[in-house]
């Protein structure tokens, strides 16, 4: 029987957040579904805060609202704070998650707070999840560096990593934000980690600006990380990290794994038509090797 890999889909949510244009919800609705469609078990169904930082998460309530939910499908939604989690709540989530950082200079543009405010930021939200059984992910960014600071050191992720857990995170996505970290440097860090966490309990979170997201996958394997944070078509950034690249493309990662002898439960094809449709909708042509290289896309 051949190991299985989880994959958290975030194309929806940390993928779409950083586009330029208003995406509609009947779009971002067509989207998720389409992902759950093709086997995928999470999907990121949006995120409640500020319309005013993040404009294209305004109509996340929306979103939630008419998507068609699968069985044995997740929809977790971001919620930085109380009012983030009432509208979670009202939106009959069943996983939320929580955004800290490794980076001091991050925190602050990113969240507009320390890092040790945002932890007991945090603390309420996710101290209400576990009375009400909302399962609640902790998400760590600038793991393998920061836009403003360079190396962050390891000392930084392993602190906020643990918190994040001993408050109740069941689990903790580490976010290499701006895409340079290298093999290396990513088993150095999940071992620091996994020295106060259990590597059970971890996942990764790579973006592909120097093009090394899919090897630091491999090399998080190797440590025995078994779910990875992943976006169609590769789409994302950070509206935070100037000139990141988006996320890891799903697609890319699930070829990589289904030919290596691994499963993950999604559709390929599935997957790649997905990714051909909603670059068209954006109106370029997919971020990914595999789409591009299965149809040969051409947009009209």
């Amino acid at each position: 029987m051949s190991q299985h890999i989880n994959i958290v889909e975030v194309g929806p949510r940390d993928g779409l957040q950083n586009e330029k244009q208003v995406i509609d919800v009947a779009t971002k609705v067509a989207l998720i579904e389409r992902l759950a469609d093709a086997g995928l078990k999470t999907v990121e169904g949006g995120a409640f805060v500020s319309p005013k930082w993040v404009p294209q998460m305004a109509a996340s309530d929306e979103v939630m609202a008419q998507i068609k939910r699968k069985a044995g499908v997740s929809y977790p939604v971001l919620t930085p704070n109380m009012k983030g989690y009432e509208g979670a709540r009202a939106a009959e989530t069943d996983t939320i998650a929580v955004f800290g950082a490794a980076s001091e200079s991050f925190s602050q543009k990113n969240i507009n707070c320390s890092i040790e405010e945002s932890l007991e930021r945090f603390r309420p939200v996710v101290e209400a999840a576990k009375a009400d059984g909302v399962r609640a992910r902790g998400y760590v960014s600038c793991v393998l560096g920061c836009p403003y600071e360079g190396k962050v050191p390891l000392d930084n992720v392993v602190r906020v990593s643990k918190a994040l857990y001993d408050m109740g995170c069941y689990e903790i996505s580490l976010g290499d934000t701006i895409g340079v970290g290298t093999p290396k440097e990513t088993q150095a860090m999940i071992r620091a980690v996994a020295s106060e966490i259990p590597v059970d309990a971890l996942a990764g979170h790579f973006h592909d600006t120097y093009g090394q997201a899919l090897a630091n996958i491999w090399a998080a394997i190797e440590e025995g990380v078994t779910t990875f944070d992943s976006s169609v078509s590769g789409l994302g950034g950070c509206p935070y990290a100037k000139g990141a690249s988006g996320n890891v493309a799903t697609e890319d990662v699930i070829y990589s794994l289904h030919q290596s002898g691994f499963d993950t439960s999604a559709d390929l094809d599935a997957l790649i038509e997905t990714s051909v449709w909603i670059s068209e909708q954006l109106g370029r042509l997919p971020d990914s090797k595999s789409a591009f290289s299965s149809q040969n896309v051409r947009l009209n």
